[in-house]
């Protein structure tokens, strides 16, 4: 059964600096692409960032370029978000998503994604 959790949510200052993890089972983790979406209160779910199953390419909403850094590790089944720079802005709940299995798909989107994680919360407060 696949199974994403992710980890490494808190409270941080504005400036401050948080590493997102999601930790993958269940499925072959380098055949997918893996995204990460959050929701702040009261509004919609938006495409944080995604990484690509074939060549690792990634994709980045505009807001957070520059300061976040998407990255996988296959070997371990774990999908990270660097985040810098934080913003008060940016706080939301975290999610992790996955899709596949992709055999030749050197890119990512922030549609079609099936499968989900609980979520984990950001709060960049002073």
């Amino acid at each position: 059964q696949l199974q994403l959790v992710e980890s490494g949510g808190g409270l941080v200052q504005p400036g401050g600096s948080l590493r997102l993890s999601c930790a993958a089972s269940g499925f072959s983790f380098h055949l997918y692409n893996l995204a990460w979406f959050r929701q702040a209160p009261g509004k919609e779910r938006e495409g944080v960032s995604c990484i690509s199953s074939v060549g690792g390419n990634t994709n980045y909403l505009d807001s957070v370029k520059g300061r976040f850094t998407v990255s996988r590790d296959n070997a371990k089944n774990t999908v990270y978000l660097q985040m810098s720079s934080l913003k008060e802005e940016d706080t939301a709940v975290y999610f992790c998503a996955a899709e596949g299995p992709f055999s030749h798909r050197p890119s990512c989107d922030f549609s079609g994604y099936d499968s989900w994680g609980q979520g984990t919360q950001v709060t960049v407060s002073s």
